[in-house]
């Protein structure tokens, strides 16, 4: 079998959905209903040009390939033979040592040491963590009058807090963040993930050699014996679960606050809570739209439709929780406090961190609403710009004015 060439772009197939498009991260909403109405519940699509997947729409299709790890597993070895290093997704995709990308025994290993380490956070300390770095950023623009929400507040406070669970130095943290962030949005993904490797490496050596209290070296002292690799390999999932969706859960609820006046009255009013915000958020704009990917090892009818061997399969969260066959009839408002979404995946695979999640996300949008209360967006929210890329929902910025006012008292 030939191998794609590297020479030169390889080209999409026109009947297949590109992913990667500006209008797709324009309205992506829109491109599901129309998806939906063409294919069903299983869509053929494009990650990049010339990557065909299979796009799962479908709620309740979904939850049935989530559960299935012996025929749906997440091993992308076999696909990626076919796919040059070049290639804008493939280090989103590609085979690491780590619990997302293994099953079985190794999943189970990895998955072991993850989960010990993570759950040893102390949730009081994690909560002061997030209140002190918040404290900072908003001190940082609140006699400014305006702000980009992004860059000055959600950014910096799921960087800085995952460095301390880590035990990361800035300076290896924003190489990480630098290596995410390209390989998030495509766009020099292969750069990216040199920058990412070598960063993470070094934090491994460092704490291996200054082992302190922190998620790192848990995992290196684990007694499952992780090799340096598997370690790197660890703290890739790690970052890549930690900075950029974070970033977009805490702008996207931030922003569904200040553009829904139904929903924002009710929050200020106390018939909601930031919590059901972050719920509607996760079933409605989850800030990673489309993941948890798997590779058939052999063609699998599903509903009629034949998934090719070894062709990546990619959940629509996004797309999944918005299925009418789920919410007909509910009104996203009485999504709050409803937690059946996909957004942090069910099965084999589910999010080990999830508590964590939520309570940084939860204590960011608390504060700042506590210290800004009458925050605006500074343009109208059309006008807004989603970044292009095939997994997140992410906006390029979030500007917002408020009134002025001088720096908290410390």
């Amino acid at each position: 079998m030939t191998l794609p060439s590297t020479e030169t772009a390889p080209r999409s197939d026109p009947g297949r959905i590109a992913l990667y498009a500006p209008e797709f991260a324009a309205d992506p909403h829109a491109a599901y209903r129309s998806m939906r109405r063409t294919h069903g519940p299983l869509v053929p699509v494009d990650l990049a040009p010339g990557v065909p997947a299979t796009l799962v729409i479908g709620y309740y299709q979904a939850r049935r390939i989530l559960n299935d790890p012996l025929r749906f597993p997440a091993d992308p070895r076999a696909w990626e033979k076919l796919i040059p290093a070049t290639c804008p997704v493939r280090p989103m995709m590609e085979w690491r040592p780590n619990a997302l990308r293994s099953g079985g025994a190794e999943h189970a290993r990895y998955r072991a040491a993850n989960t010990q380490a993570i759950d040893q956070v102390d949730q009081h300390g994690l909560r002061a963590l997030v209140e002190q770095v918040a404290e900072g950023a908003v001190d940082g623009f609140r006699a400014v009058g305006s702000a980009d929400l992004i860059a000055q507040y959600s950014f910096p406070i799921a960087f800085r807090v995952l460095s301390a669970l880590l035990g990361c130095p800035d300076e290896i943290g924003q190489r990480i963040a630098d290596g995410m962030a390209k390989i998030f949005d495509t766009t020099h993904a292969e750069q990216g993930n040199l920058i990412l490797a070598q960063a993470v490496s070094d934090l491994v050596h460092q704490r291996r050699t200054h082992p302190g209290d922190d998620i790192t070296s848990r995992l290196a002292l684990h007694p499952l014996e992780l090799s340096d690799e598997e370690m790197s390999h660890q703290l890739v999932t790690l970052y890549g679960a930690g900075i950029e969706p974070m970033t977009n859960l805490i702008s996207n609820t931030i922003l569904k606050i200040l553009t829904d006046e139904e929903f924002s009255a009710d929050l200020h009013a106390g018939l909601c809570t930031v919590r059901d915000a972050l719920d509607t958020v996760l079933y409605t704009d989850p800030p990673m739209a489309n993941y948890c990917i798997s590779y058939p090892p052999y063609p699998i009818d599903v509903e009629g439709v034949l998934l090719p061997a070894d062709q990546p399969v990619v959940i629509s969260m996004a797309a999944a929780n918005n299925d009418p066959a789920l919410t007909e009839g509910v009104p996203a408002s009485q999504h709050g406090g409803n937690r059946a979404h996909l957004a942090w995946s069910i099965g084999p695979h589910t999010c080990p961190a999830r508590s964590h999640a939520y309570l940084i996300a939860e204590t960011a949008v608390t504060h700042l609403l506590d210290a800004l209360p009458e925050t605006d967006l500074a343009r109208p929210a059309a006008e807004l710009t989603w970044r292009p890329g095939p997994f997140h929902r992410a906006l390029a910025s979030l500007p917002v004015t408020f009134p002025v006012a001088q720096p908290a008292a410390h």
